[in-house]
């Protein structure tokens, strides 16, 4: 559903955001053991983020990425779209170009519903809240 370098981003967003709830900052070293990415990808994919204002970052020898109260209330939606765009949103389920209401693809019309049910979801996840999950032990990122 999303391309790997979202998956990536992502998961890299819910690590910072529950390895930074101190305060600290996080290590691209650190992060993409955390995640199991490659560092070079999830160093690239976080610049990017940061560019965009979607996480925070503080250079030099105490430095590395975090996210604020703000940044915790960021939501799924915000992150694909300054990864992958908003093709998932809006895009064809087919990846037609012409799709539309008035000319519509054999999966037009179930494939609405579920960009409809795919936009909520990720509209309403905030960051700080999977992060939440993850404290509780309720979900994981990855599994030692």
């Amino acid at each position: 559903m999303f391309s790997k370098t979202c998956e990536y981003a992502i998961r890299a967003m819910i690590f910072i955001a529950q390895k930074s709830k101190d305060g600290s900052k996080i290590g691209i070293k650190e992060i993409a053991k955390g995640i199991d990415s490659p560092e070079y990808f999830i160093a690239k994919i976080l610049q990017e983020l940061g560019r965009k204002g979607v996480v925070q970052s503080l250079k030099g020898p105490t430095g590395g990425f975090y996210l604020d109260n703000s940044a915790r209330k960021t939501s799924l939606a915000t992150i694909v779209k300054a990864v992958d765009g908003d093709s998932i949103f809006s895009g064809c389920g087919l990846g037609l170009k012409q799709c539309s209401d008035k000319y519509p693809c054999p999966l037009h019309h179930e494939f609405t519903k579920i960009r409809k049910d795919i936009t909520n979801v990720l509209n309403k996840t905030r960051v700080g809240d999977l992060q939440e999950e993850l404290d509780q032990r309720l979900t994981f990122l990855r599994r030692d």
